[in-house]
């Protein structure tokens, strides 16, 4: 990441710019003494990630450099400063800042702020890069005389980006889980509609991603063992991303991914029991364990849509 930073005391410069290239949490690009020094066309010029701003200067603060910033810098703002008015750092946050740090600086505390800070810049890339994705698929699938859009593409793609985000592209109930997308995608094409209160049963469902997999010739025998061996892997792939974002939860509240997956993919109950387990130590068991699959596959699907608007 590329780090920008603005603060009337040279020390604190000093001392930021020691910790980022110490840890190896990126590169200070520049640094000026005043807010007044500081616009996004300088910015944006030198590519900046992450800009570090003390409230406090001067000639122009850092709130009023924040405001002049507007929205015409798209990297994130971390402020620093003595003051712990509740007023003015609310005032900061409504601006648009991502993180306030308190003076004296404590270097565990920048380190694990601009742990944060990078982890949301690299979620805010990907979501940028599949949508980009899902754009270009689609320019391309229309250029040609002879070639039409393929919904189901778009929603795997789609999909395949969610899984990873979850940690759970990996798991062997990820391709069931795909190819239920591909099912939904299309019965909602067919039907018209496919709201929550509307959604397919999920034996329906299985049964219908079993048949699509197995072909037409396949015994009943055949198609029951497979539904049963498909509910399996979906059940264990889903468990072991709720014990993934849990984890990832109990390390940082704050984490993006346990903030924007774990209460809608699973039910708040679910986990706090999982919580207490991992914190705990006891071991997992996916016999004990409250999966409720049908909401999980509902909210996939509703999420992977999302994705493509």
């Amino acid at each position: 990441m590329r780090f920008y930073i603005v603060d009337d005391d040279q020390g604190i410069r000093s001392m930021l710019a020691d910790i980022i290239e110490d840890e190896g949490l990126g590169e200070v690009i520049g640094e000026a003494e005043d807010g007044s020094y500081v616009n996004s066309d300088l910015l944006e010029l030198n590519r900046i990630d992450v800009l570090l701003i003390d409230l406090l200067m001067p000639i122009r603060d850092g709130i009023q450099t924040v405001r002049a910033l507007s929205d015409q810098f798209s990297g994130k703002i971390i402020m620093i400063s003595r003051i712990e008015s509740k007023n003015m750092i609310g005032e900061a946050y409504s601006l648009g800042i991502e993180y306030y740090i308190a003076k004296p600086l404590n270097r565990l505390e920048i380190i694990a702020v601009i742990h944060k800070v990078s982890e949301r810049l690299r979620m805010q890339q990907s979501i940028t890069d599949i949508q980009r994705t899902l754009q270009g698929l689609s320019m391309f699938t229309s250029r040609g005389p002879s070639t039409t859009v393929e919904p189901t593409k778009s929603i795997t793609t789609s999909g395949q980006f969610l899984l990873s985000e979850m940690g759970m592209i990996g798991e062997a109930g990820s391709m069931d889980l795909l190819d239920m997308l591909e099912y939904l995608d299309q019965y909602e094409e067919d039907t018209g509609n496919l709201s929550p209160y509307l959604f397919p049963p999920l034996k329906d469902i299985f049964a219908n991603v079993a048949l699509k997999r197995l072909g037409s010739s396949a015994s009943a025998t055949e198609l029951s063992k497979e539904i049963k061996a498909s509910e399996q892997r979906v059940r264990r792939a889903i468990f072991q991303t709720l014990s993934h974002i849990v984890s990832l939860g109990l390390t940082d509240y704050t984490h993006p991914k346990f903030e924007n997956y774990a209460s809608k993919f699973f039910d708040f109950t679910e986990i706090r029991k999982k919580m207490l387990e991992l914190q705990n130590n006891v071991e997992p068991s996916l016999s004990q364990a409250r999966i409720n699959t049908k909401k999980f596959v509902q909210v996939f699907y509703m999420e992977a849509k999302r994705l493509l608007h």
